[in-house]
């Protein structure tokens, strides 16, 4: 067995107890690690092909990993006008202004990241922007990726004239009194109606901006990632990329289960589990519960302040729940989609169903989990229901004092249950932490730091929202580690750095709990190993 990689002067990190192990080297071969010692017990291991590294003295991880992530949907939505940057209505129509001024007569506007609070309350609608929007088609995808304006010009080329009825409950054509639509699509059923008018980009551009974010995503420190989708050709690139040796991070892909579903679909979902190459594969399916609150169509169980997000995104719950049941007969893990309590509660409520049915051990899952009450909490831990938490998602669309439009639509008492982290931790819950990409910034450093400081990442002064539910520097670093290798089946071959586990690893310039939360966003990556293999090196090493 040919070594290809030893790294020495190393600090080994372990995340289960938080200290450094007694080792400073480390061996990996057929990707997987061979052997811990110090230099004189692993330098011998090195042939004239290894790859030698001297760490001086960098702190080494297991390879993170993002719980919750969509790199294929995400490269394809990232191109285009970054509005997330905006944080007022001015300050979008200058950007669309610059951008227009640049565009080819009948060319198609694009933007995406656009925060709801640039409306300081008032609707979401196109209206303020019809000015520099005319003759323009436009399309402007709000942050959650639930919901998109669309300009006038958009939807006149689109015949979208009025409202229509979608096969998911919460899908809409948002319209004025007058049923004239405003702009504002909700759902992917909706949204669709307008995407599929405007140009596409060609196969072969969007493998290239997949690899290009994948790339993007190792330099980072990622060295795998939970996909939540399996939409159009992500499959198919996957694979590509993955006999090209061009796959930088190790991926567990979910396809999605939609409303309407049949039983040959099912079948069809059951059969596809487990395949894949050689660093990546079929394991799970996604299915959702409910939308957002930021647009009204997540499911509570008292309406927002708006009379809204009082539908399940399944025109018919009780057919998620017989869905549930017979995923879990078949083994197959469910990752739900569930903001609102409403759509948490009844998630928890099927996988006990389906679990009172058939007692095999599934690991089912929960993603997001934005407001919870106390009563559900320790369900969790009962269930064996992974809890899937993208703390950045409070940090940057929400605010400490209440004035945004998450909290304002929850009102007082549900926007204080804002990402219960630590609750349900404590309640003895296994927490994996993730971005949502692209919702919010893959960088895993970034999310870990906002499990701890729980502050605005544009300006990290403001007070924190909900301090009392923030993680530990240990417990955010196993949110990406040892939690999201259980999560995914593989506690006994990821998550920890020990023999017989994966070469899958992360190398930072410091050690990464002892670093403030504050400053850990900009804590230096020198390495990430994938496999064995490094897929991304700093300069300096």
């Amino acid at each position: 067995m040919r070594t290809s990689l030893i790294l020495l002067s190393a600090r080994l990190l372990d995340p289960v107890t938080g200290e450094l192990l007694p080792q400073t080297a480390l061996a990996a071969a057929d990707g997987r690690i061979t052997a811990l010692g110090d230099a004189p017990d692993i330098r011998p291991l090195a042939d004239p092909s290894t790859t030698v590294i001297d760490l001086k003295g960098a702190v080494v991880t297991p390879g993170l990993v993002d719980g919750h992530i969509h790199p294929v949907t995400g490269a394809e939505l990232t191109h285009g006008l970054d509005l997330s940057g905006c944080e007022d209505v001015e300050q979008v129509r200058a950007a669309l202004a610059r951008e227009v001024r640049d565009l080819t007569p009948g060319a198609w506007l694009h933007g995406w990241g656009l925060d709801p609070n640039v409306f300081a309350g008032a609707p979401v609608e196109i209206a303020p922007f019809d000015a520099v929007l005319d003759g323009v088609p436009a399309l402007l995808l709000l942050f959650d990726a639930h919901s998109m304006l669309a300009s006038r010009r958009a939807l006149e080329l689109a015949g979208v004239e009025g409202p229509r009825t979608f096969d998911q409950a919460t899908a809409e054509v948002v319209c004025d009194a007058d049923g004239r639509p405003t702009g504002l699509l909700l759902e992917d059923a909706a949204c669709a109606l307008v995407e599929r008018v405007a140009p596409q980009p060609t196969r072969d551009e969007r493998r290239d901006r997949l690899a290009a974010v994948l790339r993007a995503m190792a330099a980072t420190g990622l060295t795998g990632g939970h996909a939540m989708d399996a939409n159009g050709d992500s499959l198919a690139f996957y694979a590509e990329l993955d006999a090209a040796g061009d796959l930088p991070l190790r991926l567990r892909v979910a396809p999605w289960c939609q409303p309407g579903t049949d039983a040959d679909g099912l079948r069809a979902l059951i059969a596809q589990q487990g395949a894949g190459g050689r660093l990546w594969r079929t394991d799970g399916v996604k299915i959702f519960m409910d939308g957002t609150i930021d647009n009204g169509t997540a499911w509570l169980e008292h309406p927002d302040c708006h009379g809204e997000s009082r539908h399940a995104f399944w025109p018919d719950p009780e057919e998620y729940t017989r869905v549930v049941g017979a995923l879990h007969r078949a083994g197959v893990p469910i990752a739900t989609h569930a903001i609102g309590d409403a759509a948490v509660r009844h998630v928890l409520d099927a996988v006990e169903k389906a679990q009172a049915e058939d007692s095999r051990p599934v690991r089912h899952r929960i993603e997001h989990i934005e407001t919870v009450p106390d009563d559900t909490l320790r369900r969790f831990a009962d269930l064996g229901v992974i809890a899937s938490m993208q703390p950045t998602h409070c940090c940057d669309f929400t605010r400490a004092d209440h004035t945004d439009n998450w909290s304002r639509r929850l009102g007082e008492e549900r926007a204080a249950r804002a990402w219960r982290c630590r609750d349900l931790h404590d309640s003895g819950a296994v927490v994996v932490l993730g971005s949502d990409w692209p919702i919010a910034p893959y960088p895993p450093s970034a999310v870990m730091a906002g499990a701890r400081h729980r502050r605005p990442s544009r300006d990290l002064t403001r007070p924190p929202h909900g301090p009392h539910q923030a993680l530990t520097a240990l417990e955010a670093l196993q949110g990406m580690t040892v939690n999201a290798a259980y999560a995914a089946g593989e506690e006994h071959e990821a998550g920890r750095l020990a023999v017989g586990h994966r070469a899958d690893l992360t190398v930072f310039a410091e050690n990464p709990l002892t670093t403030a939360a504050t400053e850990l966003p900009d804590l230096p990556v020198l390495l990430t190993v994938l496999d064995g293999d490094p897929t991304h090196r700093d300069p300096r090493l």
